[in-house]
């Protein structure tokens, strides 16, 4: 049996890495966490994580051509954009604090690893 707390711990931050920044510094830590647990829900979790920054930096270069293009006229999707992102990864954190058992798993989003 894993320990929940751990569980706990590290599927969290997995997921609340991508708080520390939106370079490619944040992803370190779930590519870490994947590599050094045993856990296969804490493995799960760090994958999904992977992916979630993956789908981030390619929304958000999509956005920010579009704000470009647009001289600045779709600057609220950027900000609607940027509040899905961190929405998202706050729904992920209380998911697993909440039900350590379970991985979670986001909406919408391509799985590359």
């Amino acid at each position: 049996m894993y320990d929940t707390d751990k569980r706990k711990l590290l599927s969290a931050l997995c997921h609340g890495a991508i708080f520390f920044s939106t370079s490619f510094i944040s992803i370190g830590v779930p590519i870490a966490i994947l590599f050094v647990s045993e856990d296969p829900v804490v493995k799960e979790n760090a994958k999904e994580s992977i992916n979630f920054h993956f789908n981030v930096w390619l929304y958000g270069s999509i956005i920010g051509v579009l704000v470009f293009i647009s001289f600045g006229l779709l600057i609220p999707l950027a900000g609607i954009g940027y509040l899905l992102h961190w929405g998202l990864t706050i729904w992920a954190i209380i998911n697993i604090l909440s039900d350590p058992d379970r991985s979670f798993r986001y909406p919408f989003i391509f799985r590359i690893v």
